[in-house]
């Protein structure tokens, strides 16, 4: 994300075509008077912005069994209560972005913290498990108010080599929010302090994101597309019906025991992404603006980079939720002890994030292969350790490969987002990276669904190990996808 990146003269202009929207980030000035500039307390600010958000959709997985026990939730409704925050994520992004675009990154921004502390203190009051549901769905709603506008204000605010780490350090806290959920829910469960016990998993939110909210006051600048665009209606129904057709039956039906809605909405969901591609296209045609841009799909950084987050976010998704089970089922260890068995993957991915800039402005794109290979290394390792002796498997027999796949995934997590956002308009910030943190919510999700049903489903008669082994080995498939993803990139990001 290296090329600085200018206020286009029209959002029009912008998305016309791959060659117009390259040629209107250099329509103005970086340096012009107008130009937003982030600071570092204002980086600092959104940084702690995206955390949060990121931070919540897994640090509820370890508490899920203690809300069970106080709520009498039963297994569907706490796969809702995962669920409904993952699917108003990820449906609401793209919108939350154009809204960044519309009133502005900063104003959007302060009403995203104050949302998501209001529902984050519903959450930590529920009174039953349903309410628990509609309040952790109203939390991924506001958290997509928030999170793109992060990413808006970056791409936006900052330009060169600031651009490329503030995007570095961007894609570090993504990463190691998941892992810090997975400890820090376990230890808040078990610390159950003032009697909290799970509820603290959510009031933990409320003080972070008023500070959030304040500090946005202080030290963010505003900033927003030079031209306001009016709201694209039919593609956001369009979209978020074909993301809920696809997400609900994946995150649902195996819970309700494979309905006939969840085969419906499942058959659904291709024709209503195709309808949402023929309106995006008819719109852009006749001169409106949609709320996915079809030229900023055309951009090359765009289109690959989409490409890798598929299968990179899902494999990651998967890989936090069933090492959880695995760990707390078959291992028996307790929240925090599983928690813990994750610390090498956090260390491993941000020394990787750390190191990542100097070795992208060294090295390219390569870093995202050589992650991809390391990452690969690192779950054949962990396979290896959990076929060799479940019996005898530890967090620290699975330290080596648990270390490695962290380290890989940080050297291509961190850059994916330089290069998905390299290109795209200063005016369409806040629409790229809508689309940028829909598509890794939407990953994540996938990849809680697909690998978690499958292992759920097979370990009673696979066994833990060989179903743990296998899921794996399906991760291992998309990281040899990454890889070869990676060669097509640019060698040079900037």
């Amino acid at each position: 994300m290296t090329q600085p990146l200018t206020l286009a003269k029209s959002t029009k202009a912008s998305s016309a075509s791959p060659s117009s929207a390259a040629s209107a980030t250099s329509a103005g000035s970086p340096s012009a008077p107008s130009s937003p500039t982030l600071g570092t307390a204002g980086l600092i600010t959104v940084l702690l912005g995206a955390f949060l958000p990121m931070l919540d959709f897994f640090i509820v997985n370890v508490a899920l069994p203690t809300i069970d026990q106080d709520l009498a939730a039963g297994p569907a409704v706490l796969e809702l209560v995962a669920a409904g925050y993952g699917i108003t994520f990820a449906v609401l992004l793209v919108l939350g972005g154009r809204l960044g675009d519309i009133f502005g990154r900063r104003r959007l921004f302060v009403a995203g913290a104050a949302t998501f502390a209001l529902t984050s203190l519903a959450c930590g009051l529920a009174p039953g498990a349903w309410t628990l549901v509609a309040a952790r769905a109203a939390q991924g709603a506001s958290a997509a108010l928030l999170i793109p506008q992060v990413l808006g204000t970056i791409t936006a605010a900052t330009h060169g080599a600031r651009r490329g780490r503030a995007l570095s350090v961007y894609g570090a806290v993504g990463g190691i929010s998941v892992v810090i959920g997975q400890v820090l829910g376990g230890m808040l469960v078990a610390a159950d302090l003032f009697g909290t016990g799970w509820r603290s998993v959510f009031l933990l939110n409320v003080p972070f994101a008023l500070l959030a909210l304040v500090l946005a006051l202080r030290y963010v600048p505003e900033s927003r597309a030079e031209q306001a665009a009016k709201v694209d209606v039919a593609g956001t129904v369009l979209l978020t019906a074909a993301l809920l057709a696809l997400l609900v039956p994946l995150m649902e039906g195996r819970a309700a025991g494979w309905p006939l809605w969840s085969w419906v909405l499942l058959a659904l969901f291709p024709v209503l992404a195709t309808a949402f591609a023929l309106v995006e296209r008819r719109a852009e045609r006749n001169g409106d603006t949609p709320l996915v841009p079809p030229a900023l799909l055309r951009i090359p950084e765009m289109r690959r980079g989409l490409g890798i987050a598929l299968p990179f976010f899902g494999g990651f998704g998967g890989f936090m939720f069933v090492i959880a089970v695995a760990l707390q089922q078959g291992l028996h260890l307790g929240p925090v002890a599983a928690g813990w068995a994750l610390v090498p993957m956090a260390v491993g991915y941000f020394s990787a994030s750390l190191s990542g800039p100097r070795l992208i402005g060294r090295f390219g794109s390569r870093v995202l292969t050589a992650g991809a290979a390391i990452q690969a290394l690192g779950l054949v390792t962990l396979a290896v350790t959990v076929l060799a002796d479940w019996d005898a498997l530890s967090p620290l027999r699975m330290a080596p490969g648990v270390a490695l796949a962290g380290i890989g995934q940080g050297l291509i997590g961190t850059p994916l987002f330089r290069v998905v956002l390299s290109k795209v308009p200063a005016a369409r910030a806040g629409v790229g990276s809508g689309v940028l943190a829909t598509s890794q919510q939407a990953s994540l999700a996938l990849g809680v669904a697909t690998l978690g049903s499958l292992y759920l489903s097979l370990s009673p008669s696979l066994g833990l190990d060989r179903t743990l082994a296998l899921c794996l080995g399906i991760q291992l498939l998309g990281s040899f996808t990454v890889l070869y993803l990676t060669t097509r990139l640019p060698r040079s990001i900037g």
